[in-house]
C-alpha cells in the first residue's frame, strides 16, 4: 500500500522537526512495494491523494508527453490536508482491511519481553492498567524509546543525478538498514545499557552517530551514500529492495567508508560479514557461519592487526513462500535472547520495519513509514531537537505475518563476543528440530 495513504493520520510516536509541526501516522506496516492482488485498490487509494502531495513523486523536469508532472507551488498543504480530510475514512478502512487493526502498546500478559538481548519480566501487578508504572514496565518503554529511530524524510538535497529529495513510498528497507546500522554503532560507541535523558544535554558521541546518517551525501550513512554503494545490488532512487540487496550494499559502504576513514576516526568503524548460503541469501537456502571466513573478514579489516574489530554479522534469510512458516517462529524469538542481538530487518510483504523486541508470539518494532521533515544534527549543538529519531510507543505485529523474506542482525564487539555468540548459535541450531536458521562450519 502507497505510504503517501498513511501520511495523514495523526501519532504520538515522534515530534517533528522544528522548523515544521505536523502529525505523523501511527498506522502499522504501510505497505511501499505492493502485491499484484492490491493493486486495483491501490489506484483508488492513489488517486484520491498522490495528486495533491509534493511528496508522492520528485519533481521532473517537463517531458514532451501531453501530461506533465510539473513542479508547481500551488499545491499547498492546505489543499493536501482538505483532500486528505475527505479520504481519511476510506484510507483507514483499507488499512484495516489489507494491513489489519493498528497494534500498539504492551499487552497484559505477565510473559517476558526481550528487548534486542535484554529480558524485562514483568511480574502479575505490574502488567495490570493501575501499576503500568511499575518499574520493569517503566525500563522497558525507556529502553525502546532509546532506540534510533530512522523514518521517510523530505526537504533533503537530491540523491545523485535525480531529482528525489524524498524517500516516500519507497525507502522503507534502506531507513530499516539505518535503524540497525546505528543500533550498532550505538551499542558500540554507548555500550548497550545507554539510555536517552531529555532532562540532560544530547551526548556528543549519540550526536555523532545521528550526524552519520543526515541525509547529504556529506553523511556517511545516508540514504544518498547507500544508494551508490549498493548499486551493483539493484539500489536506486525511487526503487524498492530486499533484505539481501540492502544487506550487500551496508557491506559495500561500511567497506567503502573504512577505506576513506583515517587513523582518528578509526575506532567508531566496524567489520561487516553477510552469513548466507547456498543460493547467496536471495532464493533462500541455510546459511552457513563459516567462523574461517569470519576471522578472514575481522583480519583484513584491522589490516593484520592481531586485534579482533567488532564486527556486524548479517544473515539474510527466505523462511518460506507466502510468510514465514512457523516451524521458524521459536528461532527467531530466541534469537533476541542473545546479547548480540540487533532484530529483524522484515515487516509484511512490501513494507519493511525494524524489529527490535518479542514477546510471546508478537514482535515489537520501529516504523520508518512516517514522514517528517528533514532535521540537521552536529555532534557540537547538543541543543538539536533528536526527537524525531525516537519512538515513545510501542507497536508489535504477529510474527506468524512476517514477510519470509527478511535479515537478521547480530553485532560482536570482539573476539570473546563472538565466540559467545558461535555458542548460542550452535546451541540454537541444535534445539531447532532440522529448521536452523544459520549453521556453523
Amino acid at each position: 500500500m502507497k505510504a503517501i495513504c498513511d501520511r495523514f493520520v495523526p501519532s504520538k510516536c515522534s515530534s517533528s522537526s522544528t522548523s515544521e509541526k505536523r502529525d505523523i501516522s501511527p498506522t502499522s506496516l504501510v505497505s511501499d512495494s505492493p502485491s499484484s492482488d492490491d493493486k486495483s485498490n491501490l489506484t483508488l487509494c492513489s488517486d484520491v491523494v498522490a495528486s495533491s502531495s509534493p511528496d508522492s513523486q520528485p519533481c521532473r523536469e517537463a517531458s514532451t508527453s501531453e501530461h506533465k508532472p510539473v513542479c508547481t507551488t500551488h499545491n499547498s498543504w492546505t489543499v493536501i490536508l482538505k483532500t486528505a480530510s475527505m479520504a481519511s475514512g476510506a484510507i483507514r478502512r483499507f488499512q484495516d482491511r489489507v494491513l489489519g487493526p493498528s497494534r500498539t502498546g504492551i499487552s497484559s500478559s505477565t510473559s517476558e519481553i526481550w528487548l534486542l538481548g535484554v529480558c524485562y519480566k514483568i511480574s502479575e501487578a505490574e502488567s495490570s492498567e493501575e501499576a503500568d508504572a511499575g518499574r520493569v514496565l517503566a525500563a522497558f518503554r525507556q529502553d525502546f524509546s532509546s532506540l534510533i529511530l530512522m523514518t521517510y524524510r523530505r526537504g533533503f538535497e537530491p540523491i545523485g543525478d535525480t531529482t528525489y529529495t524524498s524517500d516516500v513510498n519507497w525507502g522503507c528497507m534502506l531507513r530499516s538498514g539505518q535503524m540497525l546500522f546505528a543500533q550498532a554503532l550505538l551499542f558500540q560507541r554507548l555500550g548497550r545499557s545507554w539510555r536517552k535523558k531529555d532532562s540532560e544535554p544530547a551526548d556528543e558521541k549519540y550526536l555523532e552517530i545521528l550526524e552519520l546518517f543526515g541525509d547529504t551525501e556529506a553523511s556517511a550513512f545516508s540514504i544518498h551514500n547507500l544508494i551508490l554503494a549498493g548499486e551493483a545490488y539493484g539500489l536506486a532512487a525511487g526503487s524498492w529492495v530486499g533484505p539481501y540487496a540492502v544487506c550487500r550494499s551496508w557491506e559495500s559502504l561500511a567497506r567503502k567508508k573504512k577505506e576513506e576513514t583515517d587513523v582518528k576516526h578509526k575506532s567508531f568503524s566496524m567489520a561487516v560479514h553477510i552469513v548466507s548460503g547456498s543460493e547467496d541469501g536471495e532464493r533462500g537456502g541455510a546459511p552457513i557461519l563459516c567462523i574461517e571466513d569470519v576471522t578472514k573478514t575481522c583480519m583484513k579489516f584491522s589490516e593484520g592487526e592481531t586485534e579482533w574489530p567488532p564486527i556486524l554479522l548479517l544473515v539474510p534469510l527466505v523462511l518460506g513462500l507466502d510468510k514465514v512458516n512457523p516451524r521458524y517462529i521459536p528461532s527467531l524469538i530466541a534469537t533476541f535472547t542473545f546479547p548480540q542481538s540487533l532484530g529483524i530487518l522484515g515487516g509484511k510483504p512490501g513494507a519493511s520495519t525494524y524489529i527490535v523486541g518479542v514477546q510471546e508470539d508478537k514482535g515489537f518494532y520501529l516504523d520508518p513509514h512516517d514522514v517528517q521533515q528533514v532535521v540537521t544534527v552536529k555532534k557540537e549543538n547538543q541543543d538539536v531537537d533528536t526527537s524525531s529519531y525516537h519512538c515513545n510507543t510501542p507497536r508489535y505485529v504477529p510474527l506468524e505475518s512476517l514477510d519470509p523474506s527478511l535479515a537478521l542482525g547480530f553485532y560482536c564487539q570482539d573476539k570473546d563476543d563472538f565466540d559467545d555468540f558461535c555458542i548460542r548459535a550452535t546451541k540454537l541450531a541444535g534445539d531447532s528440530n532440522g529448521v536452523a536458521l544459520l549453521s556453523l562450519l
